[in-house]
């Protein structure tokens, strides 16, 4: 057995781990689209919201909400598409793609690191765009979440129901420009099924169906009845854990580090 395929230390392994998520930190701040992307544009777009009339005043049509209030779950959830779709499968593409992960089966570091390390920076991004967009809309006059435990368990679905699709396409894609293509095709439509354009609300019939069995509109739709003080009801949080369980499984089955 070569001196590069034998085990570290366990103490060695914690700093080890640390470091490589630590560069990929560096890497995420340095190829900023999971920053601009996934927390910049939603931050962006809730202060131009919060500055049009409209958009402050409660509408009957919204059940008596404002649409401020409406769309700051859905910017939440844009964020996280963002997060899912962009920023975590093009670099693990990219590593791919330019055989890092290669050279790094040389080593004592498994692969597997960089994956970990990938989704450990995206989901303290996430968190930050989370925090950010509740914080920011509550002073701005939306709605603060009043079911604190359905809204930390909605976005954790959110999260857990997202990031594998971002999985699967880091697995079908070939190239970082693929990667980039195939997170629009399936970013576009579904943030239509969230609302983004026409909130879920004015949604009727076959379309506010669909929207509902879409994991971005099962996101909006959980996350925005705990911001209303509900627990989310068990349809979209089924919804979510369903995604997380078929994605997670064909990423598992489709992903190659080579």
């Amino acid at each position: 057995m070569s001196a590069l395929s034998l085990p570290l230390p366990r103490p060695t392994r914690r700093a080890a781990f640390g470091q490589v998520v630590l560069n990929e930190a560096r890497v995420t701040w340095r190829r900023p689209q999971g920053l601009i992307g996934g927390l910049a544009l939603p931050a962006l777009l809730l202060a131009i919201f919060s500055l049009i009339p409209a958009f402050r005043t409660p509408d009957a049509d919204l059940g008596g909400l404002s649409r401020l209030s409406v769309y700051v779950p859905i910017l939440i959830v844009l964020g996280l598409a963002l997060i899912a779709f962009y920023s975590l499968p093009v670099p693990l593409v990219s590593y791919r793609e330019l055989g890092i992960l290669r050279r790094l089966s040389t080593t004592p570091v498994p692969p597997s690191w960089l994956l970990a390390a990938q989704g450990i920076v995206n989901l303290c991004l996430a968190a930050t765009m989370t925090l950010v967009i509740v914080v920011a809309g509550t002073v701005l006059g939306a709605s603060a979440p009043k079911s604190a435990a359905g809204f930390a368990l909605a976005v954790l679905l959110s999260i857990a129901g997202l990031f594998p699709i971002g999985l699967v396409i880091a697995a079908v894609a070939k190239t970082t420009t693929s990667a980039g293509v195939v997170g629009r095709v399936v970013f576009f439509p579904l943030m239509f099924l969230a609302g983004l354009w026409w909130p879920r609300e004015l949604m009727t019939g076959a379309l506010h169906t669909l929207s509902g069995i879409s994991p971005l509109g099962a996101a909006v739709e959980a996350i925005q009845d705990s911001v209303q003080g509900q627990f989310p009801p068990a349809m979209p949080l089924l919804v979510l854990v369903a995604y997380a369980v078929v994605f997670g499984f064909l990423a598992q089955r489709w992903f190659r580090w080579e």
